[in-house]
Parts: C-alpha cells; structure tokens; sequence
C-alpha cells in the first residue's frame, strides 16, 4: 500500500506550470522594466505548446469527470473547447508576425513551417496545431466550437 500523496503536492508539475506563468507575467509588467517589447514569434510557439498541453490535461480530466458527474463533465468539456479556441487564436498570430524585422511581406502569415525562424524543427506550431485540432474535431462539432463564443452571463 502507497502513501497517499498530501493535497499540497498532489499536482506538483502543474503547480510549477502555473507558477512559471505567474512569474513570466509579473516581469512583463514590472513598473520598473524597460518597456516590454512587442512579443516575438518564439514567445508565442512556447506559449502554443503551453496551451495544446494544457488541452491534452483537460481532455483528460473532463473524460474522467464526466461519468460520475455530467454536469461537472459538460463545463470542463466547454472549457476544453475555450482552451481549443484560445489556441488557434495564438496559432493565427503567430503567422501574423513577421519572421524577422525586415520580412513582412503577405508570404509570412501563410502556414509553411520551412519558413520558421529557428527553421523545421521536429515539431513546428502548425504541425502541434494540426495534430490538436484532429483530435478536437473528433470530439467536438463545428457547431459546438461556435456556440462556445459567448460570455459568461452570470
């Protein structure tokens, strides 16, 4: 029989996940700073990573949660499909920044990874955002990704 793990290191990776975000935030916004430069194409890919991650984990979560409680499992199931939506979003801005300074032609917002400014790696933002939006696809109807574009009206 294992220990079981106390409330406080029970999700120690996300804890630190969070945390990470947390302290990225604050220094973005410290009074004291130069002025934040505007974000590059490399804060964006790590923060799409960030997020298709977080996608997976909520996939997960929300497919456990579901049986014993539907109603839980329908609103994790909603933020999943928000998460979805908050991705691809990244996903178009990245395209919409020029690779380098001197190149903001058209030919920079198109979906080619050879073009990546550290080049085709292994894993390019447009292929992670291929494979993520598979498998969304074949959880999640277009009708649903519509319907979860509204405001929380409580």
């Amino acid at each position: 029989m294992t220990p079981r793990t106390p409330p406080d290191d029970a999700h120690p990776y996300l804890r630190a996940a969070s945390a990470g975000i947390r302290h990225h935030t604050r220094a973005l916004a410290r009074p004291d700073a130069a002025p934040p430069s505007p974000v590059d194409r490399a804060h964006l890919d790590v923060l799409h990573a960030h997020l298709t991650a977080l996608h997976q984990l909520l996939a997960q979560i929300a497919e456990t949660t579901r049986p014993p409680h539907p109603a839980a499992g329908r609103h994790l199931t909603t933020a999943h499909t928000r998460l979805w939506q908050a991705t691809t979003e990244i996903h178009s801005a990245f395209h919409l920044l020029p690779s380098n300074p001197a190149e903001e032609s058209a030919k920079a917002s198109e979906c080619h990874p050879e073009r990546l400014p550290e080049g085709p790696p292994v894993l390019t933002i447009c292929q992670r955002h291929l494979a993520t939006g598979h498998v969304i696809r074949r959880t999640t109807t277009p009708t649903d990704l519509r319907a979860h574009t509204t405001a929380c009206v409580r």
